[in-house]
């Protein structure tokens, strides 16, 4: 329960205090009321019905062209945020109700043609107040616990621009999941259009009209070596349903190209408490395919490989991609036949089948979320200290969801002109 109460308020601290990144003028904030419809997808066969989907939200950011960040100025200025909302998924009674806050970003599109294009991607938590239950809302497979990860990604057209108020019209996606910390896990997915309001005076670039200073256009590059301890949770299969730990390390090291983008590679070492457990206990085909395993269970219960990382720094925020392959991860031939498998009444009817696509999974992993540095990231600092929320994935299906401590360290700082 602390991590899900964790996972609430770290995405409203990182959001609220990346607005105080930087300096503002009293005219750079902007609130953005939206109301948004659309349709939730069906998750599995006998999915409850559904109406049309509502929801409404307020969106609280900053302009940044009056920010002097070189971060802003490489990005186009992106407009940055915290969206607060509430989403009626069109079945009160079976789906219920979603509250969410998402720290967003958004960025401007066909700039030299148009201002009147953006795109909007926010990533957080939302607490849905009604789940999975065997018996009395055994068809929605989407949702079995309250705390969840949700994503949302809107493309926006300003069709009526005033002053101090833009008129929008937007299409977009959104996304409700646990990552992977009890199953049945589908996921709810919807299709949305909308309509909102962007609320207040967008300040100039220029230095004349801010009053403050755009970074000059110079090159910077430095390298970096970062260290991350994390602690995740996820489930086996259906049957082995409880929330146990995944406890990883991991090492990288790279580049950072103008204070802003930061590319590495590095490798990374997980002990899964759910395997090393079900080895133990002798469990499910564990003495009938792989009898070796039980006398050796920390060893069988590991895995490790290696990852290339993308990271986008805005000021104490990091948006996280990496993308990577699992050399060792013996036990995932046990996972993936149970949860992937047919059972009936609590047994398994037929085990997942060790196809082509299980070798993909078993070899590709994923990993993206955000995290919180201490130290402004624009201001080059030699060390620096995080904190991360990431959910980890097989080849895009969710494996567990983490929150981690990290530290990095940057050296070979070099400045060009352009």
């Amino acid at each position: 329960m602390f991590k899900k109460k964790y996972l609430l308020l770290f995405f409203v601290g990182v959001s609220l205090y990346a607005q105080q990144s930087g300096k503002k003028n009293s005219r750079s904030f902007f609130i953005i009321p939206e109301l948004a419809l659309g349709k939730t997808m069906e998750a599995n066969t006998g999915f409850p019905k559904t109406d049309l989907q509502k929801s409404l939200f307020v969106s609280i950011g900053g302009y940044n062209q009056s920010s002097d960040q070189r971060w802003a100025a490489e990005l186009g200025y992106p407009k940055t945020g915290l969206s607060l909302g509430i989403t009626d998924f069109g079945n009160t009674d079976k789906l219920g109700l979603a509250y969410s806050v998402l720290p967003f970003v958004e960025f401007g599109l066909f700039k030299k043609r148009s201002d009147r294009w953006n795109v909007n991607v926010g990533m957080g938590a939302a607490y849905l107040d009604t789940q999975y239950d065997p018996e009395t809302n055994p068809f929605n497979l989407a949702v079995t616990t309250k705390v969840n990860w949700t994503f949302r990604s809107f493309l926006y057209y300003d069709f009526l621009k005033r002053r101090n108020i833009n008129w929008r019209l937007g299409i977009g996606y959104a996304h409700f999941s646990n990552g992977h910390t009890r199953l049945p896990n589908q996921g709810l997915n919807s299709f949305l259009i909308n309509i909102s309001s962007e609320i207040g005076k967008q300040p100039a670039v220029s230095q004349e009209k801010s009053g403050i200073p755009v970074p000059k256009k110079k090159r910077y590059s430095e390298n970096y070596f970062s260290f991350r301890a994390g602690i995740g949770q996820n489930v086996l299969s259906r049957i082995f349903n409880d929330k146990k730990e995944v406890y990883s390390v991991a090492l990288s090291g790279g580049k950072i190209i103008n204070k802003t983008y930061k590319f590495g590679i590095g490798a990374y070492y997980r002990f899964y408490e759910h395997y090393y457990d079900h080895i133990r206990e002798d469990g499910e085909l564990i003495s009938e395919q792989v009898p070796e395993y039980k006398e050796h269970p920390f060893r069988y219960a590991t895995n490790f490989g290696f990852f290339g990382s993308a990271e986008l720094f805005l000021g104490h925020v990091g948006i996280l991609f990496d993308f990577g392959i699992n050399i060792y991860k013996p036990f995932y031939k046990i996972e993936w036949q149970l949860s992937q498998g047919f059972f009936y009444q609590g047994q398994y009817a037929r085990l997942g089948e060790l196809n082509s696509y299980y070798r993909i999974k078993r070899t590709i992993t994923g990993r993206m979320g955000i995290r919180y540095y201490l130290f402004n990231t624009s201001k080059s600092p030699k060390n620096n200290v995080f904190l991360g929320a990431t959910i980890n994935s097989n080849l895009g299906q969710a494996d567990f969801s983490e929150l981690s401590l990290g530290y990095a360290y940057r050296f070979g700082f070099k400045e060009k002109s352009k």
